[in-house]
């Protein structure tokens, strides 16, 4: 075996350039088995694609997609992403093969921001599906003959290149054969012993679905129940002592203390004192599950803080009202001037004392990748004239995902890096800190922990500059 972070780094450190190629199956590596099997007929392939005749591309590609957001991003291997990344920092030609339909595979690769799939191809005629496989499907050698004739065509050697598969039948094994560098994934019994043979490093890749476990649930249940605990008692705190942000910190840092270990969760911080240094602050932090960012939020940051978030927030059963209680800013973003009269209290907020913590890219994301980043959380630092500091958190999907209702055990991952400050700052200065600042998350969760992007991070802080000089 060999662990993950480790064979990004010999990525990182070996050849770079686009003659060297990342091929990565879909199904088994990229995305669990059963979010794909959960949508995909009993029937055979050519029987499903039949049911299609008449129907446009636009119109699978749509149907593909609904797919994707409401099952297969969350069953997304948050160990494959990193190794994607890892190859597209190096210039690699990153592709991704499926036995499946091309179409099935590209939300994820629009996603993963890979250019090449390869897949099983359906007829078309004048834009309308015809019922029929173009070709043969690509299965078993054919998967090695579609591999070798793209790799002859963009250039790429094999020899050089990297596998990913997980499966035993002709086509894995052939593939993982004719690279330079193997890589079985959570390899069954029979490709684990082949690759003992051989001598292929096998990757273990967590597995989030567990049917029949109802130990999740359960730990799921007490989660909530502790925040809902915890903010009754804020309640309660609040109302005896007539001082609503007492009630508010004794809910947030309990909720922080007590949920972890409840759900069975450990919470690893890198920076933790840079949470502290300077209050108030405008806290960032990634956002891809609600109930974990609250969590890492409530342990890392603890007390003096409140949230924004979107509006549909209030409309929530039991958060919405918790949250009004919480005295939070609801954030209208389908209307621009009430989401700029919502942030006048918040500024106030930040003058008197109080932190705030809210996503810089404004809503969840589907992948571990970073979205953009908006504008409104560096408007409110500046006018406030109080720092922002970045809390980038590596794997909270990984642990409950953004359409998920059950929490998974695991290892939550924090860093926190340096303060900046924006005492100063003009209109102008906004968009070139807001790309450093993005800049700053992607290359930490490139590189974990960051400590490379930290250090320039805080020389542009040092020199007063985003770029660093």
């Amino acid at each position: 075996m060999i662990a993950i972070d480790e064979l990004a780094a010999r990525i990182r450190g070996g050849q770079s350039g686009p003659h060297v190629g990342a091929i990565f199956d879909f199904t088994g590596v990229l995305v669990e088995k059963a979010a794909v099997a959960a949508h995909r007929s009993s029937t055979p392939l050519e029987q499903e694609v039949a049911q299609w005749a008449r129907r446009t591309e636009d119109e699978l590609r749509e149907l593909c997609l609904q797919r994707f957001r409401q099952e297969a991003a969350g069953a997304l291997s948050h160990g494959a992403w990193r190794l994607v990344r890892a190859h597209q920092n190096r210039g690699h030609t990153v592709v991704i093969v499926t036995s499946g339909l091309r179409f099935d595979a590209e939300p994820l690769a629009r996603e993963l921001d890979v250019e090449h799939v390869l897949g099983t191809e359906l007829d078309v005629e004048d834009g309308v599906l015809t019922g029929r496989v173009k070709g043969r499907p690509l299965r078993g050698e054919e998967t090695l003959a579609a591999v070798r004739e793209f790799a002859d065509r963009e250039g790429i050697e094999l020899h050089s290149s990297h596998a990913y598969a997980d499966g035993d039948d002709i086509g894995d094994i052939a593939l993982l054969d004719a690279v330079g560098s193997a890589h079985p994934v959570n390899p069954i019994p029979a490709l684990a012993t082949l690759a003992s043979r051989r001598g292929w490093p096998a990757l273990e890749f967590t597995t989030r679905r567990r049917r029949h476990d109802p130990l999740p649930i359960i730990r799921t249940t007490a989660m909530f129940g502790s925040l809902l605990a915890a903010g009754g008692a804020g309640v309660v705190a609040g109302l005896l002592s007539r001082d609503r942000r007492r009630g508010v910190d004794l809910a947030t840092s309990v909720f922080g203390r007590v949920g972890p270990p409840l759900g069975d969760i450990s919470i690893n911080v890198t920076g933790r004192d840079n949470a502290w240094s300077h209050r108030p602050a405008v806290f960032f932090v990634n956002h891809q599950s609600t109930l974990i960012d609250v969590l890492v939020t409530s342990s890392v940051i603890e007390r003096g803080f409140t949230i924004v978030v979107k509006a549909e927030v209030r409309r929530m059963r039991v958060v919405g009202p918790m949250f009004e209680l919480a005295d939070v800013a609801f954030l209208d973003r389908q209307d621009t001037s009430k989401a700029i009269s919502a942030l006048l209290p918040v500024v106030d907020k930040l003058r008197s004392g109080v932190s705030i913590a809210m996503a810089p890219e404004g809503t969840r994301s589907l992948s571990p990748r970073i979205g953009p980043f908006k504008k409104g959380g560096f408007h409110l630092a500046r006018d406030a004239a109080v720092p922002i500091v970045p809390i980038v958190i590596r794997n909270a999907g990984e642990i409950m995902w953004r359409n998920a209702m059950v929490a998974q055990a695991g290892t939550i991952e924090v860093a926190v890096h340096e303060p900046v400050p924006t005492a100063g700052w003009t209109r102008d200065d906004i968009g070139p800190w807001l790309a450093a600042m993005r800049r700053l998350y992607v290359d930490t969760l490139d590189d974990w922990p960051g400590v490379q992007a930290g250090q320039r991070w805080s020389k542009a802080i040092a020199n007063g500059s985003p770029d660093g000089d």
